[in-house]
């Protein structure tokens, strides 16, 4: 499906692993929605390993679908391994944390990975 995110209005970023996306990755993208009305959200393309164990397929798929309701309000890119975002002075954007409640900041990965690796 073709997108429907307008590339010259403002538009929040998301960027990390995902692994996998849970119910804080949600909420946070509920908040960044919130506060420009478009999201990217980029994917870091890392190896696989036990911190890592979905690959990128994966993980787009399961943030699709965990969006459905959301279609055509963020469009989803995979990126290098970023570690380091650098910007020499203030140009028109700014970098947010956005708290969440002590509940959804308390949602581990690792331990949602460790549950799966249970079953």
């Amino acid at each position: 499906m073709k997108s429907r995110i307008d590339y010259n209005r403002p538009t929040a970023m998301m960027l990390g692993r995902w692994q996998p996306w849970h119910q804080g990755h949600q909420e946070l993208f509920k908040k960044s929605l919130e506060r420009t009305g478009q999201v990217i959200i980029m994917i870091r393309s890392m190896p696989n390993s036990k911190d890592n164990p979905f690959d990128i397929k994966k993980v787009e798929q399961n943030i699709t679908e965990a969006l459905a309701s959301y279609h055509g309000f963020y469009e989803i890119v995979v990126v290098p391994n970023i570690t380091n975002i650098c910007y020499g002075r203030g140009v028109g954007y700014k970098i947010e944390e956005i708290v969440l409640s002590k509940k959804i900041q308390g949602i581990s990965a690792t331990k949602i990975r460790e549950k799966l690796n249970e079953i």
